[in-house]
């Protein structure tokens, strides 16, 4: 019966883990140490549900530190390393999503999931240049497969655009490869819905089980998908003057996905931030004294969070922040499609480089705001030690001659202005403002290499003479780099 139940187990794998495994099990090896999680809990692989749990009471009473001090015996580091070992184990095992992740992937892919950029790059590197010929060439054959896919679909509009195809040729054929990706997409939109809700693993309390994929949000997610296939379907029957509709008429799927993009980054935007200190100063009462009718009312109308100095209320600020600028762009897609459709219809008859302003724009914003969040990291960074990264301070600061400045200097009342730092502490600056000065890198050289695109897209309606090829052809380029690498 436990052989049927694991080949049932191994047909039934999700599909996804069944992709993941055959893409990157190359890049993981072997596993660190040679005792996987069933080893921990003393199990066999196909173990039922009722033998993990009872596995882990087992293993409990013999490994919990408490038990082992009952016995006399004094509960070591390494005693405690191996309990929170085994509770790792079975947190997992007793989870039967998780459990068919570990089975599919095993514990590095599942930290990789969980932190993508946890994992060592050369580490990587390395397993996958040691791994088989087998796992290397079915790497590269899967990149060549989404290489094409992806790149099938642009490279033919730009074949329409030059009339490679003549002009009998119908953009509902040419969109041909955007049909099977939509329909790709759909097929896991209507997965995830049928999956019905998550099941709640045995480990968490019911009363904290959240399901982190409700069905509204789900089915939301789903709308607004189909929004974006209308548009698609009607701009294409629209080219072939297949409808005579207004171009205003064929955009409303547009109108209506901004409206649900304003309408999920609204309360987003407006989120009060409020700690527990805040609403029990509020309410008379600590915290845990709230009735579940109380944190249900404020959830609604408040994010709380432990401190303003906890990683929680960091997070938060962060997702605020996020969703206004999320609605910021909302509002420049708003003008940007006001305008097309403007000179679409023929109301207006400007140069299409004015269409595209708002684009313009929008570039330059979004690369002076993240130089802002890069030059507030560094400012702190500043404040904290000014010595660090050779940064000094302005000479309105009350140097004195033969001193480096005011750095761990006392105040009024003897008290530390900018108490002196520790290595650790120096280290965390230094880590901080170098992933700033990353964040601010790379996104700035994406967003340029899409500004490249667009210039070479608007040059080309404007009446350039270059094939359309040439459009894509940054992309072309990066991919063909990287091919190379990846073949070499």
């Amino acid at each position: 019966r436990r052989q049927r139940t694991t080949n049932n187990t191994i047909v039934t794998m999700r599909y996804d883990l069944a992709f993941f495994l055959c893409c990157c099990k190359s890049f993981f090896g072997d596993a660190p140490d040679g005792e996987d999680f069933y080893s921990l809990l003393g199990l066999e692989r196909d173990a039922s549900p009722d033998e993990i749990k009872k596995a882990y009471k087992r293993k409990s009473l013999q490994m919990h530190p408490d038990k082992l001090a009952q016995r006399g015996k004094v509960a070591t580091e390494e005693d405690q390393l191996q309990f929170t070992r085994m509770k790792e184990a079975y947190e997992v095992l007793s989870d039967a999503h998780k459990r068919e992740s570990y089975d599919a992937i095993g514990e590095r892919g599942m930290k990789w999931l969980e932190e993508p950029f946890s994992l060592d790059p050369q580490e990587l590197a390395h397993n996958f240049a040691t791994s088989s010929v087998l796992d290397r060439s079915k790497v590269f054959g899967i990149f060549v497969g989404i290489a094409v896919a992806l790149f099938l679909l642009p490279f033919t509009i730009c074949l329409q655009v030059d009339g490679v195809f003549g002009p009998q040729a119908k953009w509902v054929g040419v969109l041909f490869p955007l049909w099977i990706w939509n329909a790709v997409i759909l097929f896991y939109h209507s997965r995830v819905i049928m999956m019905g809700p998550i099941a709640r693993p045995d480990h968490i309390p019911p009363e904290e089980w959240v399901d982190p994929l409700p069905m509204k949000k789900r089915m939301f997610s789903m709308f607004r998908f189909g929004l974006i296939v209308l548009f698609e379907i009607l701009a294409a029957l629209k080219l072939d003057d297949t409808i005579s509709w207004s171009w205003y008429f064929v955009f409303t799927p547009i109108y209506v996905w901004e409206a649900t993009t304003l309408y999920k980054k609204l309360p987003l935007a407006r989120m009060r931030i409020v700690t527990v200190e805040d609403l029990e100063l509020a309410l008379g009462k600590p915290f845990s004294q709230f009735t579940m009718a109380e944190k249900e009312l404020i959830g609604k109308r408040y994010s709380v969070v432990p401190s303003t100095a906890s990683p929680e209320f960091e997070a938060a600020q962060k997702l605020k922040l996020r969703a206004r600028h999320d609605m910021i762009k909302c509002g420049f897609r708003v003008v940007f499609v006001l305008l097309l459709l403007l000179q679409l219809e023929g109301n207006v008859e400007w140069n299409w480089w004015l269409v595209f302003a708002p684009f313009w724009v929008m570039t330059g914003l979004f690369c002076y705001s993240n130089y802002q969040a890069f030059a507030e990291v560094q400012q702190m960074a500043a404040e904290k030690d000014p010595t660090l990264f050779g940064i000094k301070k302005s000479d309105d600061e009350g140097d004195t001659p033969g001193s480096s400045g005011n750095y761990g200097a006392m105040g009024k009342d003897g008290v530390a202005t900018n108490p002196e730092l520790s290595e650790e502490e120096r280290e965390e600056l230094r880590a901080q403002v170098m992933a700033s000065s990353s964040r601010l890198g790379s996104k700035c050289c994406s967003q340029g290499f899409l500004l490249i695109i667009v210039i070479l897209f608007v040059a080309k309606i404007q009446g350039a003479g270059y094939s359309a090829v040439w459009i894509i052809s940054p992309v072309l380029f990066v991919a063909g780099s990287i091919f190379c690498c990846i073949g070499c």
